[in-house]
């Protein structure tokens, strides 16, 4: 049968047990820790194409993916509690669901980092040609290097994203050389990121005009299945904005009374995140405006699409939120604030590409789990014998980062790492229900409180979302999906080290066959 492979917990926990952790934080440290971590690119780059599906109704949408995330929140917090290890979802399912699940789940994982950092180097090409070249040296990037042409609904207007290309290179060249940041830079970063919305917030809600926020809903609360717009739809779209919480829970292993701290600290920084967030939306829609331009049947036209880039190059639309491929900074300009939207275009050139690091830093990670499984080929993890990094995977990813960041606009690449974000959030919180049932007795430093309503409204809530994002990037799930099952079976299947009955890492391995992430201490490492 190909459900029958089960990863013992016990073979998992093995990994964990090289060295045992300190417990020193409390729930005001998760809670900060937990806004460092979400804060950041979602706002910064997607509050043009989330108003575009959205309008005013974005504010609408950033409390519904809040929502959700909550709730998974929890879901996660029990698992990593009871699985302290790396690998994530990946780790989880293998450990509950079996082997072709969890498969599914990490190649689902592989892309979602990878489109993910592909998105935020999109986004920070925004900021690099808006606020670096032309606000301070006074360059105007040709509209053919500055956008790509692929869309899922005709081309974005121009050739290739050269910025968004470069950034991506040099932050793969920098792995594979074996730079890294640390912890106190990583500190300074976000502190950056909130200062400089916080900024916003103060400078703009004053300035706020009521009627801005007429019609609220302009595209209606669902926009209309496979559109992605309307308030649900710019929701699926903007999770992508709150995801980096995961993070927060793999720390239950190092948290004083886990039971009380990890909840206050997980929805304290993800309530924190919407209010916030919510606040910058209400900023920028209230004073600059903030309705979409509406297609054929008062249906927004598609962010990033050929459409919207023509209206976008017209006089009449082209100082609107929806077109700026900077918002915060481009709404800050707009009111007069020239100096402050050029400090905010400066806050997100500095803080993004530390975003990429860390995603591609992660989606390594996801691979070399996986490699260590046996269910990817070890070349993947071959070690540079200079610089001591898994060159080879870190150029793999950092091609196709490069390429996606390339050819294809922001919206859609987060749209396309969501549906794959969806899915595994999904997939834990069934994890959850199955290892209560299983491993009733297994110790959990944190426990979901009334789990069997709270799992499934995760499992539904992920569902909702997913089924709200544009058709395509609903599609390239199941079609990503197809392929890596094709290679399941060509390959990982019968290559499995479970299936060899090599069940436990050796302890000589044992933190060798995972990188560092960056800032944060690995934790199979004595």
């Amino acid at each position: 049968m190909i459900f029958d492979r089960v990863k013992p917990l016990e073979a998992i926990l093995a990994t964990a047990e090289a060295k045992g952790l300190r417990r020193s934080l409390g729930a005001i440290q998760l809670m900060l820790f937990g806004i460092g971590c979400v804060i950041g690119t979602g706002i910064f780059v997607l509050t043009a194409a989330g108003a575009q599906k959205a309008g005013p109704g974005l504010m609408l949408a950033f409390a519904i993916a809040g929502a959700v995330c909550i709730i998974a929140a929890l879901c996660y917090s029990e698992i990593a509690s009871m699985i302290p290890v790396a690998g994530s979802a990946y780790t989880y399912s293998y450990a509950s669901l079996g082997e072709l699940v969890a498969w599914t789940v990490g190649w689902a994982l592989i892309m979602e980092y990878a489109v993910a950092a592909a998105a935020v180097s999109v986004g920070w090409s925004g900021y690099f040609t808006g606020t670096i070249l032309n606000e301070f040296l006074g360059v105007t990037l040709p509209p053919w290097l500055s956008a790509g042409p692929l869309a899922f609904g005709g081309a974005a207007g121009g050739l290739i994203n050269l910025p968004a290309l470069v950034i991506a290179v040099l932050v793969t060249w920098l792995l594979i050389i074996g730079t890294s940041e640390s912890a106190k830079v990583n500190a300074v970063l976000v502190a950056i990121k909130v200062v400089a919305l916080t900024v916003f917030v103060i400078i703009t809600l004053p300035q706020v005009e009521v009627q801005r926020f007429n019609p609220f809903l302009p595209a209606g609360i669902f926009g209309g299945f496979g559109t992605g717009t309307g308030a649900v739809g710019a929701a699926a779209t903007i999770f992508f904005a709150y995801v980096g919480f995961d993070a927060v829970s793999t720390a239950a292993e190092e948290t004083r009374n886990p039971q009380r701290n990890v909840p206050i600290g997980l929805v304290g920084s993800l309530l924190f995140c919407t209010v916030f967030y919510i606040l910058v939306a209400a900023g920028a829609i209230g004073t600059i405006g903030g309705q979409p331009i509406m297609g054929p049947g008062g249906i927004p036209f598609p962010a990033g699409s050929e459409e919207l880039a023509r209206q976008c190059a017209m006089p009449i639309h082209a100082a609107r939120l929806v077109c700026s491929d900077e918002a915060l900074a481009h709404v800050l300009r707009q009111l007069g604030f020239s100096t402050f939207g050029n400090l905010m275009g400066i806050a997100a050139f500095l803080a993004l590409p530390s975003v990429i690091l860390v995603l591609l830093f992660g989606q390594t990670r996801i691979f070399f789990v996986m490699s260590r499984d046996g269910l990817l080929p070890d070349a993947l993890s071959k070690v540079h014998p200079k610089w001591g990094t898994p060159h080879v995977v870190t150029m793999i990813t950092g091609a196709f980062v490069a390429i996606a960041a390339a050819f294809f606009p922001v919206g859609q690449l987060a749209d396309i790492s969501n549906a794959g974000t969806l899915y595994a959030f999904g997939m834990v919180a069934v994890a959850v229900l199955l290892l209560r049932r299983r491993r009733p007795d297994q110790e959990r430093k944190f426990r979901v409180p009334f789990v069997w309503v709270v799992a499934p409204l995760t499992i539904a809530g992920c569902l909702f979302l997913f089924l709200n994002l544009p058709v395509a990037a609903m599609l390239m799930l199941p079609g990503w999906s197809a392929l890596g099952l094709l290679f399941y079976f060509l390959y990982g299947r019968r290559r499995s080290h479970l299936a060899q009955g090599m069940i436990q890492v050796p302890e000589s391995e044992i933190g060798t066959l995972e990188p560092d992430i960056p800032g944060i201490a690995d934790r199979n490492r004595p």
